[in-house]
């Protein structure tokens, strides 16, 4: 007899009070009687699926006042992957957004009860999460030491205090672990029961067995609904179809590129002991074991994340709602044997189940959240990597401040759907990817690690020869990118293996490649960077980028200007480098990862107008960075023309022959902060202009170098890069960069009124450079980023960004510094002599380091009043 409660929870439905008081909410009607009821004619907005995503979008867009939506479920409501979640509420998590998320999620659960009346069995029963190596404790120090700053309470614990906490557990193998005691377990599908009751009290229309059969669109913006009993008309539709979200996307008139894949995930539940456990007992994670443990009606419930995934579903919609699939005790079996070597006693214990239950993952294990680049309107939350109930509450939060407000609370770049390009949405990329990304969830996350599928997509036409040379490669954005190249006398085997938070194997290398940008010449293939050009027959390209970005673009042909292309709060969508080629033409050089998010800005705003031409050229140009001292005599012999500062001033661009290719755009300008030149070269030129510059550049010391060295160089220079320091939430007068911003060019741009009025009241927070002082670099952990900066004692900031600087030898970090009041906790304005008398430390997996604080290079807008008329910003920084 299946009386266990997670498998029938849908069923049960109709003998629950919350139940009952949800359906009478909407007119008394019974479960039955509302499939027949008509759909609306129009709605504001369409929500697709009822699990717990669906209805927490739902319940926050009707809490911040928007109360003409309707959510359409294909089956129940909370029949899909939301009824098999296991139901554990966890906040460790590796970033900061998701902690965020799980921290409110869990706070959200917390009170629903109250809310709505409907139980939705929240237990605080806390979490372990074991170590049984001191990587995985170094892990979980780091994780501790961010969950404590945001007021998560968080310890590290001896495995006699986990035995003490959860007396069943074999301890003898441990070297510690964490104690979070204000996680929770959770019934997922009465979560999702109770926001839609919210929502519905509150306004929302839900109607269940009503499937979508495609959204239409009209001139890139939706229009409305196409379902099995008739059209609604909407300006907003939420893709929140779990499973089914990858065919959603692509069934509209016009495609939205959802790249998910489904695995199948097991989990065994157990009858109860003979002293049933008592319904307090900590969830366990044994990530080194690869398995989760939770109380279960006295019980257990234990899964895990095997090394040898199942991808499921790779052809079209497979069920209306979520049936148990097949048993397969052999593929469960290393699980098992984990379990029953952490727990032995349960070999007494009669099991009752294995479930098996589709679980849906991401190319890069974080979710994915946001409007779609290509459809307005169409927003999507999907792609939990099985972590749904713990990001339930936040994410849907969030996506309800986008639609509503435009943006949403916090940044949330690294979920956002434009991330992505189509390219990561091949089925064979996503099937092979999902059978990495699944095993990863529990696999030990050490600093620069890279994935092993999916990889040589895009390549610049040079990484052939590169790769001969002893490139080691990265990843972005699809994109390989040489991080580093191993000399022939090195160990290549070893080096791709070792994973460490200490000092890696490769810190003599990129010393050498350092070295040489310093002393002599380096070439660095950026091919990956996003390229646009920008052209008009008339003045509308200027005026269009005039309008978009913040700095002066009105200069000479030739000029390359650095400049931040802003929101309405002044904070950064991207920050790039624009050269004028000529009059009405403008190249644009972007980061790799910017190609959809940026070119999905640009056309918001660009007018529907022939005259006026964006195009994406980032695959014409191979891209090669020339750095060093000795770059321009390199240059000079390859392209008999004066280099010299005096015949190309600094931030100048012209096209040039180099050897015998002609039309090479080359830029005085490295990225870095470094004298030498950007080339952007036809890429059938590529490999000619490659061979030249090698071959003319033995007798100056030319070598290759990668991005490992590009990232020691800028972070020494203080250069901040767009999605690690600088995001939509960060202005440039916070991050030393008021010197691309022009005020008074005489037209007004996205952002200004909200950089007048912060340059009038202060910024509250700045980016700071922290040479870490006491750190031993051979024997302490290494800064990555994320680490807590501590001011007199006191939390003030996390670091951003962080790298060995090989000139100063000493640890450089980026990261912001706040002033919280030590009486309210409130935010106050941060001056330059608020960062200067501070003595600080920062938290490196619970160890803190004094460092010196240092600020931008550039004299302060706010270390003194000054009168109107001094206050112009180029003449502050000498331009």
């Amino acid at each position: 007899v299946m009386f266990y409660r997670l498998l029938s929870v849908v069923r049960r439905r109709g003998s629950s009070r919350g139940w009952q008081k949800w359906s009478s909410a909407r007119s008394s009607a019974s479960a039955a009687e509302v499939h027949s009821v008509a759909l609306p004619a129009e709605a504001q907005v369409v929500i697709c699926g009822g699990g717990i995503m669906g209805t927490s979008v739902a319940y926050h867009l009707s809490k911040m006042g928007w109360k003409d939506v309707v959510l359409l479920e294909q089956g129940r409501l909370a029949a899909g992957s939301t009824r098999f979640c296991a139901g554990i509420l966890s906040t460790a998590r590796h970033l900061s957004i998701e902690q965020k998320m799980a921290d409110y999620s869990n706070k959200l659960y917390h009170q629903l009860e109250q809310e709505t009346g409907i139980q939705t069995g929240y237990i605080r029963t806390g979490s372990i999460f074991l170590a049984q190596t001191q990587d995985r404790l170094i892990s979980l120090k780091r994780i501790n030491s961010r969950l404590n700053v945001i007021g998560i309470p968080s310890e590290i614990v001896s495995p006699k205090r986990v035995a003490e906490l959860h007396p069943l557990l074999n301890v003898h193998d441990l070297v510690g672990a964490m104690h979070v005691p204000e996680d929770a377990v959770v019934s997922s599908a009465d979560v999702a029961l109770a926001l839609a009751s919210a929502a519905s009290q509150n306004g929302v229309q839900i109607y269940d067995r009503t499937s979508i059969l495609h959204v239409m669109v009209k001139k890139g913006q939706v229009t409305g609904v196409e379902t099995d009993k008739g059209q609604i008309q909407c300006q907003y539709f939420v893709n929140c179809a779990g499973q089914w979200a990858y065919e959603l996307g692509l069934s509209n008139e016009e495609p939205v590129s959802i790249p998910v894949h489904a695995c199948e995930h097991f989990y065994l539940l157990t009858r109860p002991w003979e002293t049933p456990l008592q319904s307090n007992t900590p969830t366990v994670v044994d990530a080194d074991g690869r398995i989760y443990i939770r109380n279960w009606q006295g019980g257990i419930l234990s899964g895990g994340f095997e090394k040898n995934p199942k991808p499921i579903f790779t052809e079209g919609k497979n069920q209306l709602e979520i049936q148990n699939l097949q048993e397969d005790w052999d593929h469960f079996e290393p699980l098992l044997s984990s379990l029953l070597r952490r727990m032995p006693e349960l070999e007494r214990l009669e099991i009752l189940k294995l479930v098996n239950c589709p679980e849906t993952f991401t190319p890069d294990m974080r979710c994915i959240l946001g409007e779609s680049p290509s459809v307005r309107g169409y927003f999507v939350l999907a792609g939990m990597n099985s972590a749904g109930l713990s990001f339930g509450g936040g994410a849907g939060r969030y996506l309800a401040e986008w639609m509503v407000h435009g943006y949403p609370s916090e940044s949330v770049w690294e979920l956002d759907l434009k991330r992505f390009g189509a390219l990561q949405s091949s089925r064979t990329f996503l099937r092979h990817r999902v059978m990495e990304v699944m095993p990863l969830l529990y696999d030990l996350k050490v600093p620069r690690w890279d994935f092993q599928t999916g990889r040589q997509l895009r390549t610049s036409p040079l990484y052939d020869r590169l790769d001969a040379q002893g490139a080691r490669w990265m990843e972005k954005h699809g994109f390989e990118r040489p991080k580093y190249f191993v000399p022939p006398d090195k160990d290549l085997l070893a080096l791709e293996q070792s994973k460490t938070f200490y000092k890696p194997d490769w810190f003599e290398i990129v010393e050498s490649e350092v070295k040489c940008c310093k002393e002599a010449v380096c070439v660095i293939d950026m091919s990956s960077f996003t390229k646009f050009e920008i052209t008009s027959t008339g003045d509308q390209a200027l005026e269009i980028l005039q309008y978009l970005f913040s700095n002066d673009l009105d200069v000479p042909v030739g000029h390359i200007v650095h400049t931040g292309m802003l929101n309405e709060s002044g904070g950064y969508e991207n920050d790039c480098s624009i050269a004028r080629l000529s009059k009405r033409s403008f190249f644009m050089i972007s980061p790799t990862d910017q190609q959809v998010h940026c070119w999905a800005w640009l056309k918001k705003y660009m007018p529907e107008d022939s005259n006026l031409i964006l195009e994406d050229v980032t695959w014409k140009y191979t891209a090669l960075n020339l750095i060093g001292p000795r770059a321009v005599d390199v240059l000079s012999e390859l392209s008999y023309a004066p280099m010299t500062p005096d015949h190309f001033p600094s931030l100048f661009c012209k096209e040039m022959s180099v050897g015998y290719a002609n039309g090479i755009r080359v830029m005085s300008m490295t990225h870095t902060g470094e004298p030498g030149f950007m080339l952007y070269i036809p890429i059938e030129y590529a490999l000619h202009v490659y061979n030249e510059v090698m071959s003319v550049g033995q007798k100056y010391g030319i070598r290759n170098a990668g991005y490992y060295a590009l990232r020691s160089l800028r972070i020494e220079k203080f250069f901040a890069f767009w999605g690690q320091d600088l995001n939509t939430l960060t202005t440039p007068l916070e991050c030393g960069r008021e010197s691309r911003v022009k005020l008074d060019k005489g037209v007004d741009f996205i952002g200004r009124a909200a950089l007048l009025e912060q340059k009038q009241n202060g910024v509250y927070k700045r980016l700071t450079m922290f040479i870490l002082d006491d750190h031993d670099t051979d024997l302490d952990l290494w800064p990555w980023w994320g680490e807590p900066i501590y001011r007199n004692g006191q939390y003030v900031g996390k670091t951003t960004s962080s790298a060995y600087g090989y000139t100063l030898e000493r640890h450089v970090c980026l990261g912001f510094v706040h002033n919280f009041s030590e009486d309210t906790g409130e935010a106050q304005v941060v001056t330059a002599d608020f960062i200067n008398r501070g003595e600080y430390e920062i938290d490196i997996a619970g160890h803190r380091f004094q460092a010196k604080a240092k600020l931008y290079p550039v004299p302060s807008l706010f270390t003194h009043k000054r009168r109107k008329d001094d206050m112009e910003l180029s003449d502050l920084h000498g331009k």
